[in-house]
């Protein structure tokens, strides 16, 4: 709902619980008033008469009260926009009119030519902010446009929650307390980066279920800033967007535009909890393509081939993962060009011809014979320098004159900015897509920007930004032409996720390492931020010789990955017909159980913090709890679990699964489970009665 004061100079945006208002000076000030819980617009007015802060000598009355700071003028803040021309630097604005159309309110400013539109749009509880810059005035560069800057209201010992990590040990959440000045956090290797996720969240004091929580997410898959500012008189603004630098976003030509992605924000009082659920509810319904169809459980090749790839071994894997209950085989990297290593094929989206003679149709038609979807792994986006593509075409890849081609993984990047590379990966992957019956794309991206080049070009700056438009365009392409297919973004694991990929894939790949003691870590962040139907989890071979040499039991292996999108990835011609059969029935369970775990309200139980950690979900009349017990000493109790979402006044009925049936009791107490020593797991559920 949008509501807009008497004089046309104050809005107010209210979701179910929260609302957002601002409002406009005399002097075409645009000054923030509220964002918290719901209140009317006679209240946003009441801000909006309340007199400004008093004079104080070296600090700006504008600082820390802006919805949008722009560079120029009385702030010293730092600016969501910084604009140059030929003759000047920064902005001085004017309002011009505004917009409310449907659930979306529009702000219109203008300088000299450029025209600048705010956007707010309020979904649920969740605030989506963005800006569009039009010129019509002479040619001019963007240094720095920020999607958003948000403010705070004024709390005592602000706390400051992020997701940090790296390669195999992603989303790993960190709580910190706010200190004056600023916390930068980002990426600047062309991609959103296994580093740090674009969320950040802010209390004062909040736990799990209770207080009040701040939260920001961008959608950008790109290089990308938020900055999180402590000013003089402790005020609290967080300011993000495209680009990791204001060393040069973009130039634009007379009759050029720009719209920055979407920097979105919700307040919760529930505590931590409460601010996932609302965020998982709303990429379910804003976000995610088709959030209201189950994903399948799906089979991966590489674990089991790596680059030793042969159609009859891709056969009798899909038989056996098809004996299994497995509804997706997805044969990875090396089905095409010349791709027997790392060291060359990427760019030449062809079968290879001694492995698939007929192409990709004779195994997907078996394996659709089977009973399951078929898919295939691409990594459009990179090129290896032995390969037809970079042969034929040197000058396509980013690059600096003068300067040695840096390779990560025996690969350079393709400069996707460039029309005829656009258009060339269109035509392969439309091809390829045509070629054979595929349902699904695993979609890779292993190395990121170092030479980002542009050779020719006279803006070079506007590949970063233009390469991810061109990924976007690229994906909305295949998708409308193939609308039944599949995608997953995935980037050497969780190097691409972010609100802007999920808005054309299916799911993501949340870490290569699926250790699953490690990715109890990683889900516990991920889940932060993004809901379980999105998060891929596989159940790989034990010990885990990809990564720690760890052993675990199937058991645990699989509540593990339960918690997101099932998935498989181990070798199963190695698996025993004993461990085959209880496969078989964990993905029994787990097809039963999916529609609570991909569509249900998530709380996080207990964190994995070395003992017992649970997560629970609840969809309707029905509840689902995985518990895993990482250790315990002889003789110590397991505390009993304390269920959330449920109807007190309700009796539910309650059994628990594992390698044996060990009866879980529900009481007063809290649900106790028979789990005992070390790596043990299992899988409780409650139905209304």
């Amino acid at each position: 709902m949008i509501e807009i004061g008497g004089t046309g100079r104050t809005w107010l945006l209210s979701g179910p619980t929260s609302s957002y208002a601002l409002r406009l000076t005399g002097l075409d000030e645009l000054l923030h008033l509220h964002w918290g819980p719901r209140i009317t617009l006679a209240d946003a007015e009441s801000l909006a008469a309340l007199p400004g802060p008093p004079y104080r000598p070296f600090e700006s009355r504008l600082d820390g009260r802006e919805e949008y700071p722009v560079e120029g003028g009385p702030r010293f803040v730092r600016p969501a926009l910084s604009v140059r021309t030929q003759e000047r630097r920064g902005t001085e604005w004017r309002f011009e009119a505004y917009e409310a159309d449907g659930d979306e309110l529009r702000l219109r400013f203008a300088d000299d030519g450029l025209g600048i539109t705010l956007h707010y749009r309020m979904r649920g509880d969740v605030v989506e902010r963005w800006v569009t810059l039009a010129n019509e005035g002479p040619s001019l560069e963007l240094l720095r446009a920020d999607s958003a800057t948000w403010t705070l209201p004024e709390r005592d010992g602000w706390r400051l929650s992020q997701l940090h990590g790296r390669w195999a040990a992603e989303s790993r959440l960190a709580r910190s307390p706010l200190t004056y000045g600023e916390k930068v956090i980002g990426s600047r290797r062309g991609h959103t980066g296994h580093q740090h996720l674009p969320w950040v969240a802010l209390d004062s004091g909040a736990g799990e279920e209770s207080g009040e929580v701040y939260g920001c997410a961008l959608g950008w898959s790109g290089s990308w800033r938020i900055c999180v500012a402590q000013l003089p008189d402790a005020r609290v603004q967080i300011s993000g967007g495209a680009g990791y630098d204001d060393s040069g976003l973009l130039r634009l030509e007379p009759g050029e535009s720009f719209t920055t992605p979407v920097f979105a924000g919700l307040w919760s009082d529930g505590g931590f909890g409460a601010a996932s659920r609302t965020w998982h509810a709303y990429q379910r319904a804003y976000v995610i393509p088709d959030a209201d169809q189950d994903r399948p459980v799906l089979f991966n090749s590489w674990e089991a081939t790596h680059f030793d790839i042969s159609e009859e071994r891709q056969r009798e894997l899909a038989r056996r993962a098809a004996a299994m209950g497995v509804e997706l085989f997805v044969v990875d990297d090396g089905w095409f060009g010349a791709r027997t290593s790392d060291r060359a094929g990427l760019g030449d989206w062809t079968p290879n011809p001694d492995r698939f003679p007929q192409g990709l149709k004779p195994l997907a038609d078996d394996v659709h014979a089977l009973g399951m979807r078929f898919g295939i792994w691409v990594e459009p986006e990179m090129v290896n320098p032995d390969s037809e593509l970079y042969r034929a075409h040197p000058d396509w890849v980013q690059f600096q004159p003068g300067r040695t081609r840096t390779e990560f993984r025996n690969q350079l990047v393709l400069n996707l900015a460039r029309p005829d590379v656009q258009e060339y990966l269109w035509e392969q992957l439309d091809s390829l897509l045509s070629s054979a019956p595929i349902d699904y794309v695993k979609w890779d991206f292993n190395r990121c920007f170092t030479d980002a080049g542009w050779p020719g070009e006279p803006y070079p700056q506007k590949l970063w930004v233009e390469h991810v438009e061109a990924l976007y365009g690229l994906l909305d392409r295949l998708r409308a032409e193939h609308p039944g297919v599949a995608f997953e973004s995935c980037s050497g694991g969780g190097g691409r996720i972010d609100l802007g990929v999920m808005a054309r894939t299916d799911q993501v790949w949340t870490s290569d390492n699926t250790d699953p003691l490690d990715r109890l870590a990683i889900q516990h962040g991920f889940s932060q931020i993004h809901p379980a139907r999105i998060m891929a989890a596989w159940v790989t071979d034990s010990p885990n010789a990809q990564l720690n040499g760890r052993i675990s039991a199937l058991r645990f292996r699989f509540v593990s990955a339960m918690a997101g999108v099932l998935g498989v990835g181990g070798d199963l011609a190695d698996w025993s017909e004993a461990e085959l059969a209880e496969a078989r029935e964990w993905v029994d369970l787990y097809k039963e159980i999916r529609p609570v775990v991909q569509r249900g309200d998530l709380y996080r139980l207990r964190p994995p913090d070395g003992g017992l950690s649970a997560v629970q979900y609840v969809h309707g009349d029905e509840t689902v709890v995985l518990a895993l017990l990482q250790a315990q000493h002889h003789g110590e109790p397991v505390a009993p679990l304390r269920l959330r979402g449920l109807d007190p006044s309700a009796a539910y009925e309650c059994r628990e699964t594992g390698e044996v049936h060990r009866g879980a009791v529900l009481s007063h107490h809290g649900l106790r489970t028979g789990l005992h020593g070390d790596f043990d797991a299992a899988v409780i559920r409650l139905r209304r009665m």
